[in-house]
């Protein structure tokens, strides 16, 4: 019998790539709340933004005064609030701004990572070394993303033994937790299996190991339990199901928050996050998009199975 985690981690997404795909920009009062309806749902771990070029990414133009005011709000430093970062300038304006969390994002295709920030994934490996390094010399946690995992928009499949290949290479940059994203949901749980496997022979450490599903397919729970029973900890959520990538064609939204939450309700794995409250920051976040919610928890609510009554 499988035995799975007693306790995962819920790392939520939602204003960094929940909303860097809108072409309406979200004023920064609004991703403020948004922040804070989060925190109070009990996500502890809340990538805020990125500190790209304002030209690439309109919609995050605002990291700095955004990120600024998250963490003079959390004074205690309850949560971990990590940001994109894709060079030492980025770094450099992360650090000005407060940050103490960084995350960097390359892929397992060449394709990909050309059209997503210019460079083959050698050369981004190249461009993050100085970041981590300086990162790891001030005491930061840092994250490193391995996107396009399980397919690539451009050139099809995408061989396994080449995400292993860059995660060994991130290791070996000294990034804390390894992020293997389905960057266009195409993934299923067989796949996800088999890679966690060939990733934990290779000398990565499951607990080192966090998985990023897109549900373009609707394949993204299954994938997580999959996940689960292969031992991993971490997974990525999106409050309401938002995000996408706007370098990758047919990349739909992320894995919705209060989805896992319910799922892992239901299965007795501990996690600290309040579905009605995460539902709420969905609501919200959903209602100044201007747009219905599309996740299926968001618009069924929960469910208490000893009463059989469905809720709010």
């Amino acid at each position: 019998m499988v035995t799975l985690p007693a306790r995962v981690r819920i790392y939520e997404v939602g204003p960094r790539d929940g909303l860097q795909n809108e072409t309406a920009l979200v004023p920064a009062e609004i991703k403020l709340e948004y922040v804070r309806l989060l925190r109070s749902a009990g996500l502890r771990e809340i990538e805020v933004t990125s500190f790209v070029s304002p030209r690439a990414v309109p919609q995050l133009a605002d990291a700095d005064e955004v990120m600024r005011r998250v963490v003079a709000e959390d004074a205690d430093e309850a949560v971990r609030y990590p940001v994109l970062v894709p060079n030492e300038r980025g770094f450099d304006r992360a650090e000005r701004a407060g940050a103490r969390a960084l995350a960097v994002f390359t892929a397992a295709s060449d394709a990909f990572t050309q059209r997503n920030i210019g460079m083959s994934v050698s050369e981004s490996l190249d461009a993050f070394r100085p970041v981590l390094a300086r990162a790891r010399a001030a005491g930061w946690w840092t994250r490193a993303y391995v996107s396009t995992a399980f397919g690539c928009p451009f050139t099809g499949r995408v061989d396994p033994a080449a995400v292993v290949d860059v995660a060994r290479r991130l290791d070996d940059l000294g990034a804390h937790e390894l992020c293997i994203g389905d960057t266009i949901g195409v993934g299923v749980p067989s796949q996800v299996t088999e890679l966690t496997g060939q990733l934990t022979t290779a000398g990565l450490p499951v607990q080192r190991l966090a998985y990023h599903f897109h549900d373009t397919r609707g394949t993204a729970l299954a994938n997580v339990l999959a996940g689960l029973q292969a031992g991993v900890h971490c997974f990525d959520a999106s409050t309401g199901g938002t995000g996408g990538c706007p370098y990758a064609p047919g990349a739909a939204g992320n894995l919705a928050t209060e989805d896992l939450v319910y799922m892992l309700d239901g299965m007795g794995i501990e996690h600290g996050v309040d579905l009605p409250a995460v539902r709420a920051a969905a609501r919200f976040i959903a209602e100044a998009l201007g747009r219905p919610l599309a996740s299926k928890v968001g618009q069924s609510g929960g469910w208490d199975p000893t009463s059989g009554r469905q809720l709010a």
